[in-house]
């Protein structure tokens, strides 16, 4: 069966669209309209609680929270290369990546873009913000992926995110880090779902 997304244009599912592009395979959308609240609508929190895109059905499987999805996704497809097989030395440091963007990378851009202090150091998910950052940009200096020459699924997670964090300033501007959106923004896959977004915000609008 053909994966479902449950997907909205300039939301945290484009990246899964992009991944899905990468992959290579036929997939079926659900799209909500933000705008107009379906998220919340009792039919979407039953996929979804959270309220929250993206989510994925396949097989009768649902995946939420874009870690998992993009685990889920690139194993389930190996043929497409995007995951190191678990006896491949490149597994740990690939699910290090896709784990600190949820427990370390976002909390520490959310208490920053709030001008909200950290919790003590004993309880807060990043330590402090600029070892967060600093963590995260050492393998992007000497790139041109995380995992160096291997292209993976997580950095579509990632470069994905930092173009819409540094577009609204969440995130320096640092030139390793737009040289790595820029790189995926041009591969192919990422212009073919970005094409495809700005259809259906025409549609939805």
């Amino acid at each position: 069966m053909k994966p479902t997304l449950y997907h909205a244009p300039h939301s945290r599912a484009g990246a899964v669209r992009i991944l899905l592009e990468e992959l290579g395979i036929d997939y079926d959308l659900h799209l909500l309209d933000l705008t107009r609240n379906q998220q919340r609508a009792p039919a979407y929190l039953a996929v979804n609680p959270m309220g929250k895109v993206p989510a994925i059905l396949h097989d009768g499987v649902l995946v939420t929270e874009q870690p998992a999805i993009f685990i889920y996704l690139a194993d389930r497809y190996p043929q497409a290369g995007l995951a190191p097989s678990v006896d491949d030395p490149l597994r740990g440091p690939w699910l290090r990546w896709l784990a600190f963007y949820g427990s370390s990378f976002e909390p520490a851009i959310i208490d920053r873009a709030l001008e909200r202090a950290p919790a003590p150091p004993s309880l807060c998910p990043y330590g402090d913000y600029d070892t967060m950052l600093a963590t995260f940009t050492a393998p992007l200096r000497a790139g041109p992926w995380l995992l160096g020459e291997r292209f993976s699924a997580a950095d579509i997670l990632w470069a994905s995110a930092l173009g819409w964090m540094t577009g609204f300033g969440l995130v320096p501007k640092l030139p390793e880090i737009m040289a790595y959106v820029e790189r995926l923004r041009a591969r192919p896959a990422a212009h073919k779902a970005a094409a495809a977004d700005a259809a259906l915000v025409v549609a939805q609008a």
